[in-house]
């Protein structure tokens, strides 16, 4: 194999660790959802193909660009579990203990995923900055709406 494919063999595997890492998030969620009696925000679908079309999107960039994406997301996806984990702590954390454990566990894996798109170029990406920030304005919107619908 030549250099370059290589590197892409190796970026596509640590992104595949990645995505196994949130298909287990996604079903411990479910699980969570259908425990807790939680009615799940009405705009999944919705925000599934937006993922997807940001995955997507992004990836045209290059590496580059998909790591960009990772980082924005993962940024605002660990500030998420950190105000949940914060509320919970607040309100009875002998009482959420379980669930406490949970979210500290997959923010923890999502700032690695964070760490490993800085690692593999992220800030490379054309526009970086405002590629990021512009993502991150999406998430927070995302997460602002599916808290209230």
């Amino acid at each position: 194999p030549t250099e370059g494919s290589a590197i892409g063999y190796k970026v596509a595997s640590v992104v595949e660790q990645m995505w196994d890492q949130e298909k287990q998030h996604l079903e411990k969620f479910n699980e969570l959802i259908v425990d807790h009696r939680v009615r799940p925000t009405l705009l999944m679908p919705f925000w599934n193909v937006a993922g997807f079309v940001l995955g997507a999107g992004t990836a045209l960039l290059g590496k580059e660009g998909a790591m960009a994406c990772t980082v924005a997301v993962e940024e605002s996806i660990s500030q998420h579990y950190n105000n949940q984990i914060r509320m919970l702590m607040e309100e009875d954390p002998e009482r959420h203990k379980e669930l406490l454990a949970v979210l500290k566990k997959f923010r923890d894996e999502e700032m690695e995923h964070h760490d490993t798109g800085l690692a593999h170029d992220a800030e490379m990406a054309p526009a970086y900055s405002l590629l990021k920030n512009i993502i991150q304005a999406g998430c927070k919107a995302a997460i602002y709406i599916s808290e209230r619908i």
